[in-house]
């Protein structure tokens, strides 16, 4: 059986529910980005929204590809940082209850929050505390890291550590595994294009990206995208919202569709297609069937609040795979 890890910042997800985007404009927070924010910010930014309705998840985009693979039943692990605070112990419970195994490095600083603004046209807005996260360092990654495993998993909101992220590519592929990357944010890519452009032509094998992220790192619409940066990896991934995905790798290209859903909450759409996809993958899937995966993954997860799915759902997931 394939085994995948993912490499991630370790966060608490506190999803905040908006009643209207004023509050964004309050917070100078553009609407649909990913914030980087310090400790007093982040509490300021709870302190603002104390009276709206919130929820607490384990987070950060790697965990939740990596928890929805072990609830689709991979054997999978999760490299990340914590502080042993009641956030951090939170963190380490959620992923252990859903089956992953976490390899947790523990830190002083308390653990990173991620608090998302959920506009009421679904789309969120992240102001996130990284915390003990901004610590994970290369030091941090040794050979034995990724041993037994056969894929790592990571996010692109580690890119600003590009000691780390070279390190841990670096010594993946030494350990024969293949690695996939998820570009994260389009200002995380514009700000970090040229080491971007690097990682992917030398070290990464499958690329997802949706298309503002996709035009940050080629300046191209989606279907020109998907054919530039798919010379540079075996599989790219351009994610087009509601009108699905394109895929291109090993002389297959397809254009998929998104399910009909009815969404609330975009919060972990991105990562729950690309843990669809990697399912399909370990399951020596062609790119159509596993982009299909990504789907139905994605179109059930927009249909909640936040990244994470009751055990109905998972059930109507996975009865609908084994007709795949």
């Amino acid at each position: 059986m394939t085994k995948i890890i993912a490499l991630g910042n370790a966060l608490v997800d506190v999803m905040t529910m908006l009643t209207d985007d004023s509050v964004l404009e309050k917070l100078n927070l553009p609407k649909g980005s990913m914030q980087l924010v310090d400790q007093e910010t982040s509490q300021n930014i709870q302190k603002f929204t104390a009276d709206f309705s919130k929820s607490l998840a384990s987070g950060g985009s790697a965990a939740n590809t990596i928890r929805s693979l072990a609830n689709l039943g991979v054997s999978t692990g999760f490299v990340g940082k914590i502080c042993d605070d009641e956030m951090g112990k939170f963190f380490a419970e959620d992923m252990k209850k859903t089956g992953v195994f976490p390899h947790l490095k523990k830190t002083s600083t308390p653990t990173g929050i991620a608090v998302a603004l959920i506009s009421p046209d679904s789309e969120r807005t992240f102001a996130t505390y990284l915390g003990a996260a901004s610590e994970l360092s290369a030091e941090d990654i040794s050979d034995l890291t990724f041993k037994g495993f056969d894929i790592l998993h990571i996010e692109g909101y580690l890119i600003f550590n590009n000691e780390l992220i070279e390190k841990a590519v670096a010594t993946a592929k030494k350990a024969g595994l293949k690695v996939s990357i998820d570009l994260a944010s389009y200002n995380i890519v514009e700000e970090n294009l040229d080491f971007l452009k690097y990682l992917i032509d030398k070290y990464i094998d499958i690329v997802f990206a949706n298309e503002e992220e996709a035009k940050a790192f080629t300046g191209q619409e989606p279907e020109q995208a998907l054919e530039m940066i798919s010379s540079l990896c075996e599989i790219a991934v351009v994610k087009v919202g509601r009108q699905g995905s394109l895929v291109k790798g090993f002389n297959e290209k397809h254009a998929v569709a998104a399910i009909k859903a009815k969404p609330i909450d975009t919060t972990g759409a991105g990562d729950n297609y690309a843990a669809g996809f990697l399912y399909g993958l370990t399951n020596n899937w062609d790119l159509n069937l596993c982009a299909k995966a990504g789907s139905l993954i994605a179109g059930n997860v927009v249909e909640v609040v936040g990244a994470t799915m009751d055990e109905n759902r998972w059930k109507k997931i996975k009865d609908e795979l084994k007709q795949f």
